[in-house]
């Protein structure tokens, strides 16, 4: 089975803060580094390293190549990776000595996806395969709305959250994935009663998480680690966890190796480069039975 995901493709600019700066307020950074990025590429490279066959559909305009070079080089299908005239996405990412980060990121080419690309990845899919999405590209409709025409299930982070965009999206979603915030932002913005999903994912970071399900509520743990970076973690827990329903295991099961992944995670620096390999996950899981 394979997990598509139509997703962001980012170069990440990381600056080490002593504190997150205050509104009008202008620090030193004591260190600066880069790396791939973007929601998408991350959650691409999170479903690979689970071990996963992840197909990447986006776009970086003419100085994107080292990003397609390097989500190859992490196990993820770059076929359906366009070039376009804008230029590759960038985020500008802040992070404090607890991990805590701040974010703003540049689109550019993300927001430039092309349906006649889209229709050419998807239309190779196979009937129960996953579409993977969130709110850093264009055509996310278009490409729900396709995969459900194809018997794929529809994942759906909904980040950074846009009410009218995850609206739309709901009835298209078999399962929605958000944090505590996005979920309170969620139940303000629109009656989701009405749209529900088959199963919503919350994650309330250090405190775990919880599935909705027709079954009721269903928690989950969250490990405890020291962390470094927060960045891409939410991230990492959704490519795990659809590597992990693309597999088989069960809901109970995926959360939890996707619980694992992000402790992971975020005990080191950067995003889609600290990611962790689905051995070291196992192995953290059997350390903690």
């Amino acid at each position: 089975m394979t997990l598509f995901c139509l997703g962001s493709i980012n170069l990440d600019h990381f600056y080490e803060v002593s504190h997150l700066p205050a509104p009008g307020e202008t620090i030193l950074a004591g260190s600066h580094s880069t790396g791939l990025g973007g929601k998408g590429a991350n959650q691409s490279v999170a479903a690979a390293q689970a071990g996963a066959r992840v197909v990447h559909i986006g776009a970086v305009g003419p100085d994107g190549a080292w990003a397609v070079s390097r989500l190859k080089a992490l196990g993820v299908d770059t076929t359906h990776i366009s070039e376009v005239t804008a230029p590759t996405a960038h985020a500008i990412i802040n992070v404090d000595p607890k991990g805590e980060n701040a974010i703003v990121v540049f689109p550019g080419a993300n927001m430039q996806q092309s349906l006649t690309q889209l229709k050419t990845a998807l239309l190779t899919a196979k009937r129960g395969d996953m579409l993977l999405l969130q709110n850093e590209t264009n055509l996310a409709f278009e490409a729900a709305t396709l995969a459900r025409s194809l018997g794929l299930k529809v994942l759906y982070a909904a980040a950074p959250f846009n009410a009218a965009t995850t609206a739309a999206l709901l009835p298209l979603t078999d399962m929605l994935i958000l944090n505590a915030v996005e979920m309170k932002q969620l139940s303000e913005a629109t009656n989701a009663a009405d749209l529900s999903p088959e199963t919503i994912v919350v994650t309330e970071g250090s405190k775990g998480g919880y599935a909705l399900t027709s079954k009721g509520k269903q928690r989950f743990s969250a490990f405890p680690v020291q962390a470094l970076d927060t960045t891409g973690a939410g991230d990492t827990f959704t490519g795990y966890l659809a590597a992990a329903l693309q597999e088989g295991q069960s809901l109970q099961d995926a959360l939890r190796c996707a619980a694992a992944a992000s402790a992971l995670k975020v005990t080191k620096k950067g995003t889609a480069d600290a990611i962790p390999s689905r051995s070291e996950v196992d192995s953290f899981l059997k350390a903690q039975a």
